[in-house]
């Protein structure tokens, strides 16, 4: 998506550790009027006939599968990386790294909001190793759950999450891949 290779290209900077600062518009603070052009591109990358639900982790991903589910006219539901006391019932659960935070966590998701009626899209903002998405796929499998594809808004194309959900036979699109990021800039991959 043009757009926000040119906005990652303005504003983003690559910080020690590979990773990308995109928080002026993607995932700290929001431009909501592109983040609603980005689920408008999903809806052209996806066939979402039958869509039940748009599934994310907590707590960057919340903001763009949240305008995803308004666009498509379905809830959005985010797994926790924490039981609060909230949460009753049955819970499903995955155990994760966590690349961002440099740590393992359990994601978890209240068995009553995903069941084996749902057709499921998973969307998040980023993808690295991919430990965040692979937990989503894992807890839609839990559920019982149609698994419709996996958007997601930025891919780090140099780190090998994307090359593993793909070779698992899932129907992952990015709207931009980075191929390389350092002091010298950010190049993309063409024709994603």
């Amino acid at each position: 998506m043009q757009q926000l290779k040119d906005r990652i290209r303005a504003e983003g900077k690559v910080l020690p550790g590979n990773i990308i600062k995109v928080d002026g518009f993607l995932n700290h603070r929001v431009d909501v009027a592109l983040m609603r052009k980005m689920a408008r591109e999903f809806a052209r990358l996806f066939d979402l006939t039958g869509i039940t639900a748009v599934l994310t982790v907590e707590a960057s991903g919340i903001a763009i599968a949240s305008i995803c589910a308004d666009e498509f006219g379905v809830p959005m539901v985010f797994a926790k990386k924490a039981k609060s006391d909230n949460i009753e019932g049955g819970l499903y659960r995955s155990d994760i790294h966590s690349y961002t935070y440099k740590k393992d966590v359990t994601l978890l998701l209240s068995r009553q909001w995903l069941t084996g009626q749902d057709k499921v899209l998973i969307v998040d903002d980023f993808l690295a190793n991919g430990e965040a998405l692979r937990g989503l796929v894992e807890i839609v499998e839990q559920a019982g759950s149609q698994l419709i594809g996996i958007g997601v808004a930025v891919e780090k194309g140099f780190q090998p999450g994307g090359k593993r959900l793909r070779g698992n036979g899932h129907n992952l699109k990015s709207l931009a891949i980075i191929d390389k990021a350092d002091e010298n800039g950010i190049e993309f991959r063409e024709g994603n």
